[in-house]
């Protein structure tokens, strides 16, 4: 190659960079100088389209927006999204206000690959991505009036929108990091921090209008919560989660690793209340909910679950005798009735308990020893749950079916009814328990009827109880062989001791030895009071209890009772 030939080639490629380098040069300042221009007409059209589209419930507004028209990207600054309250209150008072209301805040909004050209002049809006960086979203329920003539806009939102646009694309929606309050009115019920959520594949067109397969517009809705941690708001307990994963597409929802640990030891714990109070640990391996309809809740304020797994899982309970019992009425408390003081309509369909252990403790001051109450392996199935009123005019009543190994020995099926639309808490009982020693009872027998069981042995026992905040009353058949009580009391220091000759004369006088089943067996008929400090668990228990104690002869011995509230 001659040396003319490789400058004029060398002068070639200098010319080409150049000319490349002017094009690039007039199309960045052309570029900026689009920016420049459209930005005002960009924000005033954004502001104006939320305002539209929400029928004027929404305002937003942003500090800036960055437009580049090479890269296809846009970034907003400091974005707020408000509702205007006085929309919502005229549309409340025409009874078509919308049920939750937002608020939103977040630093940066970013849009990336747009296609500011096919949206300008073929109306088509395509976006690769939308991403939310560290918003702070507030949640709002209203319970709001619906008119039963009004006429429902059934048309989907692509012919809502379609003299507008022809399309939306967007390939994916990322919010990163988020804050998300949940406020039932001006009350917040829930907290979440550093929430994920991933939405993919979102389109709105003539064909994808009508496709089933989308769930609000989208091929698939994530989100994810990892390394959750805070505190409760009497800072007595830490909530912590390793891992909280769901899709609003798949209709489910998985929670790994949930603890509720108390910040303090059980007597300590106990001591930061004045009155008696129930201190929990707990500890959920795994909880799986399915068949979540999160479309009807996000519309309607109502929770329709199909099915939740819990288990396995360690929940511990403590109380401190030693202090005075709270005026409360705990007939509150009862699983169905607590089921009516949930905020929002709620049918969770079954709920399925698996490998569950529950111990209950009760520090007693006499002896200064904690009794414990174990119920092991706890597994069945509880079906109906729900405060709904539609739901109820239906199916008015929950039912429970659970296996479990008491004081881990002896196995009981019981099958509970509850009444869901009893103003009392009323519902019925009945079980069976297999064979096992009886001093494996000594932990409740000691604290409740002041009774230690020296020997015996159960073959079968059963009971059939109808109860409610009242009380109970049922029938209960208890066989056994080999009984011996010893009788228990206090010396003058308050000390545990046996009583040598009453121990005696029930074991002579009283205790029936043997109770066999047959035309000879023995059964009792029960009626219990319940006293109002008394749970739900101890209004079940206590009832049975009383019926195995005259059974076995000693139902004139009376059972000790809870300690009354003290007057103020």
């Amino acid at each position: 190659m001659s040396k003319n030939t490789f400058y004029r080639r060398r002068k070639f490629w200098y010319w080409i960079g150049g000319l490349l380098g002017t094009l690039i040069l007039i199309l960045g300042i052309g570029a900026l100088v689009l920016s420049a221009k459209w930005k005002p007409t960009l924000t005033t059209k954004i502001k104006e389209g939320v305002s539209n589209a929400s029928n004027g419930l929404y305002q937003i507004d942003f500090k800036d927006i960055h437009l580049n028209l090479l890269t296809g990207t846009a970034v907003l600054d400091s974005i707020k999204l408000t509702p205007d309250t006085s929309v919502f209150n005229q549309l409340r008072e025409k009874k078509q206000a919308p049920t939750h209301l937002f608020r939103i805040k977040l630093a940066h909004l970013k849009l990336s690959r747009v296609g500011i050209l096919t949206a300008y002049f073929k109306k088509k809006v395509t976006l690769s991505a939308i991403i939310l960086d560290n918003p702070s979203i507030d949640m709002i329920y209203h319970k709001v009036p619906k008119r039963s003539d009004t006429v429902k806009d059934d048309r989907t939102l692509y012919q809502q929108i379609s003299k507008s646009l022809k399309s939306i694309a967007v390939g994916q929606i990322k919010v990163v990091d988020a804050d998300f309050d949940y406020y039932n009115g001006k009350k917040k019920l829930n907290q979440v921090k550093h929430l994920s959520i991933n939405v993919k594949d979102v389109l709105i067109d003539s064909a994808a209008q009508f496709d089933t397969t989308r769930v609000f517009h989208s091929k698939n809705i994530g989100f994810e919560l990892l390394g959750y941690k805070s505190e409760t708001k009497d800072k007595l307990y830490t909530l912590m989660l390793d891992t909280l994963r769901g899709s609003i597409t798949g209709k489910d929802l998985e929670i790994r690793g949930f603890k509720m640990e108390p910040k303090y030891p059980k007597i300590e714990f106990s001591k930061k209340y004045s009155v008696q109070k129930d201190r929990y640990d707990l500890d959920f391996k795994k909880i799986s909910i399915s068949g979540i309809d999160y479309v009807g809740l996000n519309n309607n304020g109502e929770l329709l679950v199909r099915k939740i797994d819990l288990g396995p899982a360690q929940v511990n309970v403590f109380m401190n005798r030693e202090l005075p019992p709270s005026s409360l009425n705990k007939s509150g408390n009862f699983p169905h009735m607590a089921l009516k003081r949930l905020p929002i309509p709620t049918i969770v369909e079954q709920l399925k308990i698996g490998k569950v252990n529950v111990a209950y403790g009760e520090y007693n001051p006499k002896t200064k020893e904690i009794g414990t109450v174990k119920l092991d392996g706890l597994n069945g199935t509880i079906f109906n749950l729900t405060n709904d009123s539609s739901r109820l005019a239906k199916q008015s009543h929950a039912y429970a079916d659970l296996t479990t190994y008491v004081m881990g020995t002896a196995k009981m099926n019981v099958k509970i009814d509850f009444n869901l639309t009893s103003n009392n808490g009323a519902f019925s009982y009945k079980g069976k328990v297999g064979a096992f020693d009886l001093k494996a009872l000594n932990a409740i027998s000691k604290p409740l009827g002041q009774i230690e069981l020296e020997s015996g042995k159960v073959t079968s026992a059963s009971f059939d109880i109808v109860a409610n905040s009242s009380g109970s009353k049922g029938v209960v058949y208890f066989y056994y062989n080999n009984l011996k009580i010893k009788m228990l009391g206090e010396d003058a220091e308050g000390k545990e001791k046996k009583k040598g000759l009453l121990s005696f004369l029930a074991n002579t006088l009283l205790i029936k030895d043997d109770n066999i089943p047959g035309e000879k067996g023995r059964f009792a008929t029960v009626t219990h009071e319940r006293a109002p400090q008394a749970s739900f668990f101890n209004l079940m228990w206590k009832s049975v209890f009383k019926g195995m104690r005259e059974i076995a002869g000693i139902g004139i011995v009376p059972m000790k009772n809870p300690s009354k509230p003290k007057k103020k």
